[in-house]
């Protein structure tokens, strides 16, 4: 069972206010408040006592057997077909494990970008066992609050490289972006570009990165103009495809780091009057639905959205029993999709 919930309790003081009252780190701290023996005993006093004049509530660690079978799914937004896939492996692993769901989208925003935590403070609220984060961005303070109220999480698919020790579900972004280059150069293509996403996500840079490594396997010299990032935005992908062909010697293919902005590339095509793959080559990354419904239809890496959510729920529920991952990172195999957005260079 699914249910949706809007994004407030007051919380007590974080543990990374205890933290900077005592004059150490947040993790630090949190060996204190855990009973870790691996902490000098002045450091512990001083932590201590910040605890205790802070008025910090130590709550005791999830215990599977008491708590309610209800675990926290936090979207960035419900409305793309990315979150659907999402939606639907966790889901289905749900619903084998018994479990409900309680989905979230984390739209309210901060100054700096990132979600408010009122939706944080909803999950104690109601009693959740876990969370799920899919692209979700926290700051070092959200993480504090999460792991001071002792609430298990994994992140899917996480914009950034998430602190030591936090579980994470992803796809093999590197081996795809060096997939979709080595298809284009299978077919002649030299003159290769790339439409990234975002330039500080891991997704994004791991994608350009295959890309670059499989250009340098070919013995082709990178072009720096031929890098562009459009923040995983279908309108920016039209620009920045638009700018590509105004350059002196514009590509004839092109690796775009989403489906989403592969459609923006195939108008930009448009408004010149160029065709695909008669004159620019195109190949998406995700393999969403769009893909298919393209014309003509594109040629993709897919990454597997509901096997790592699915592998994610999983991750989740091993740490509601109390056991720890092996490796806190899980990458899952990406593939080549071939449709019909590929073909040799015009000669």
């Amino acid at each position: 069972m699914v249910r949706t919930a809007s994004a407030s309790v007051a919380a007590g003081p974080t543990l990374a206010v205890v933290a900077r009252e005592a004059g150490v780190s947040v993790p630090t701290a949190s060996k204190v408040v855990n009973g870790r023996e691996d902490v000098a005993p002045e450091t512990r006093r001083r932590v201590t006592e910040a605890l205790d004049r802070l008025g910090y509530v130590r709550r005791p660690r999830f215990d599977a057997t008491k708590a309610p079978r209800l675990v926290d799914l936090v979207v960035h937004s419900l409305e793309s077909s990315w979150s659907g896939a999402v939606l639907h492996g966790v889901e289905e692993a749900a619903h084998d494990a018994g479990l409900e769901v309680v989905v979230s989208a984390a739209l309210t925003r901060t100054r700096a970008g990132r979600p408010e935590r009122g939706w944080l403070d909803k999950l104690v609220a109601r009693g959740s066992s876990g969370v799920l984060f899919n692209l979700a961005e926290l700051s070092d303070s959200q993480y504090a609050w999460l792991e001071q109220h002792r609430i298990p999480f994994v992140m899917i698919d996480p914009v950034q490289e998430p602190p030591e020790g936090v579980a994470s579900v992803g796809a093999a972004n590197w081996q795809g972006g060096l997939t979709a280059t080595e298809h284009l150069l299978s077919l002649g293509h030299e003159r290769i570009a790339v439409i990234a996403g975002h330039r500080r996500t891991m997704c994004s840079s791991a994608r350009v990165a295959g890309y670059r490594s499989a250009l340098a396997s070919a013995g082709i010299r990178h072009r720096a103009e031929y890098v562009r990032h459009a923040g995983f935005d279908e309108s920016q992908a039209r620009r920045r495809m638009r700018e590509l062909l105004d350059l002196p010697e514009p590509p004839t293919a092109v690796f775009v780091c989403s489906d989403r902005m592969a459609l923006g590339v195939y108008e930009a095509l448009a408004e010149r009057g160029l065709k695909v793959p008669r004159d620019v080559s195109v190949v998406g990354f995700d393999d969403l639905p769009e893909a298919r419904w393209a014309s003509p239809a594109l040629t993709t890496v897919r990454q597997p959205l509901s096997e790592m959510a699915a592998t994610a729920l999983r991750s989740l529920l091993r740490l509601m029993d109390g056991h720890h991952p092996e490796s806190t990172r899980t990458e899952l195999s990406t593939r080549l999709v071939e449709r019909a957005s590929t073909a040799a260079p015009r000669p």
